[in-house]
């Protein structure tokens, strides 16, 4: 049985002095202060005088070891012991080969695939527990908020295809109706044939013979009495004569 060491570091390789002091801070008041956590790198030691961990690279695997506490890209904070393994010691270096081959520095991820992770994956294949979880909780966090942005992305571009199908669907019934309408206009002179030109035609000229005969004006009763004393005078007048002429 062999026991499982983890080296934990506050992560102070940002080149800035001010941003190092920065991160101090967060890791005193996140992980001292309250216990939920911080912004830490780790790695694992297991049989020999050297740790292992995860980092990036652009070409080639990522896994790399050090002398135990001594990475000097950090800032060496505090140490563990997780279990005990009872692989040997080939075997543990079998391991080792297989995740170098695995965990290619390109693929780092400071959210999804960082150090811890790695510890985290080296750990379960000895056999032993994983990380205190308060290691890689901000990460984890950052990681979970990353993944419901996405979705909320996805939901957001699924909704506008949904209502860009629905506005094209409705334009078209509109274009449908539309044309439907334009098809059953009234006839005019130039779809009529000759038959029902004619017919129309007449039916329109007695249309406004109609119109001509009700607007004109009717006789007014002035003109009655008008007319009536212009002509009764004489026909008294014939009568009067005929009667002179008897007489005589």
């Amino acid at each position: 049985m062999k026991d499982v060491v983890l080296h934990i570091y506050d992560v102070t390789n940002s080149g800035s002095d001010k941003a190092n002091n920065t991160i101090l801070q967060i890791n005193r008041f996140f992980k001292d202060g309250i216990g939920l956590g911080g912004i830490f790198h780790s790695a694992i030691q297991v049989y020999g005088d050297e740790e292992w961990s995860f980092g990036f690279c652009e070409h080639g695997s990522g896994v790399f070891s050090c002398p135990p506490c001594k990475n000097h890209l950090y800032t060496y904070r505090e140490s563990m012991v997780l279990g005990e393994t009872n692989l040997s010691c080939a075997k543990v270096n079998q391991i080792l080969r297989e995740l170098s081959r695995e965990w290619h520095g390109s693929s780092y991820g400071m959210l999804s695939r960082n150090c811890n992770h790695f510890c985290d994956t080296f750990c379960e294949r000895l056999g032993t527990p994983k990380l205190p979880a308060w290691v890689n909780r901000l990460a984890n966090a950052g990681d979970t908020a990353l993944e419901v942005a996405e979705n909320t992305a996805i939901t957001v571009r699924n909704l506008f295809r949904q209502a860009k199908t629905e506005i094209i669907s409705a334009s078209k019934a509109a274009y449908s109706f539309v044309t439907s309408m334009v098809s059953n206009t009234p006839a005019t002179p130039e779809n009529l044939s000759d038959e029902e030109t004619e017919v129309s035609l007449c039916q329109g000229s007695c249309f406004e013979n109609l119109i001509s005969i009700s607007a004109k004006p009717s006789t007014s009763n002035s003109e009655q009495l008008e007319y009536s004393n212009n002509h009764i005078p004489e026909q008294q007048q014939q009568e009067h004569t005929e009667q002179k002429e008897l007489s005589s």
